[in-house]
């Protein structure tokens, strides 16, 4: 079954333009979902749109209404709401290249492939890609999606384009908030020495096959268990962590290996190639000044 894109639109490098698609790059997480059920019935609980003062109301109906102040609102019909265009609502327009590292990473938000949207835009769109390739650098465009017009970083990868949406500067907090209670005093270097040993115990290539929702796994067991009529047994809660002698319980994990990837994982990984994700762009401080120059 053929992906259904997000967005669909034109992708614009000063005069050369291409008719592109975009479509998300990643699944929603996880597969149990529950729904409310009255025990007593068995019955799945309908969720009703209700007027505190009418009662029940079809949500054909309903508009949608901006608080301007308490209990008043501005009403607005969606066709209201679609007259606002701006260029950026069906063209993507490359404004700006800047270097990967001068975005911190905390402004990358979600992923999404954008691809030629029919043959006649393969050319155009190739030449555009090959051109961001050999420029080695991130391109910066605008789009309208859900209501909103976001910032897109632009790369290339495989055949195609990957996009991230990046948040704004308003939406990135300020880590002084929360790393400005932190002390100031230097750790202890054999401790250090200690815990970089520790490290290189636990190196080895990123493999995301490797990684799966456990919990998610434990729900589906519970949920299978529970549909053979069996009684679920209690688990004891995991004891809390309590160092109390820092230095040993360093020296005890140095001699825990149990669980290390092996060294020769390393050495796998460097003959792989794949093209650089976002995320391993440099992190620089501060923040708002990344911004400034990614808009």
């Amino acid at each position: 079954m053929a992906y259904r894109p997000t967005w669909q639109g034109h992708l614009r490098l000063s005069l050369v333009t291409c008719p592109v698609a975009l479509y998300t790059a990643t699944n929603s997480g996880g597969e149990v979902h529950f729904n409310l059920i009255n025990p007593d019935t068995n019955n799945r609980i309908k969720m009703v749109t209700t007027d505190p003062d009418t009662g029940p109301i079809e949500r054909s109906k309903l508009v949608k209404g901006y608080e301007v102040s308490k209990g008043e609102y501005i009403l607005m019909t969606q066709d209201e709401i679609n007259s606002v265009k701006l260029e950026s609502t069906k063209t993507i327009d490359i404004e700006r290249f800047v270097p990967a590292e001068d975005i911190d990473r905390r402004y990358w938000d979600n992923p999404y492939y954008l691809a030629p949207d029919g043959k006649l835009a393969q050319e155009a769109f190739a030449v555009i890609r090959e051109s961001m390739a050999r420029s080695g650098q991130i391109a910066l465009g605008r789009v309208v999606m859900s209501t909103r017009e976001r910032l897109l970083a632009l790369e290339p990868h495989d055949k195609g384009i990957l996009a991230y949406t990046l948040r704004t500067d308003a939406e990135v907090r300020n880590e002084a908030e929360v790393f400005g209670s932190i002390s100031d005093a230097k750790p202890d270097e054999a401790m250090i020495s200690i815990a970089q040993k520790i490290i290189e115990q636990k190196e080895g290539p990123f493999d995301p096959s490797q990684f799966v929702d456990r919990y998610e796994e434990a729900l589906k067991d519970l949920i299978k268990a529970k549909q053979k009529g069996h009684k679920v047994a209690k688990v004891a809660e995991p004891e809390d962590t309590n160092v109390v002698d820092l230095m040993e319980a360093l020296r005890a994990s140095l001699g825990a290996k149990a669980g290390a990837p092996a060294k020769s994982g390393k050495s796998a990984a460097k003959g792989k190639t794949a093209s650089k994700p976002p995320a391993h762009a440099k992190a620089k401080a501060p923040a708002k000044t990344a911004h400034k120059k990614a808009s």
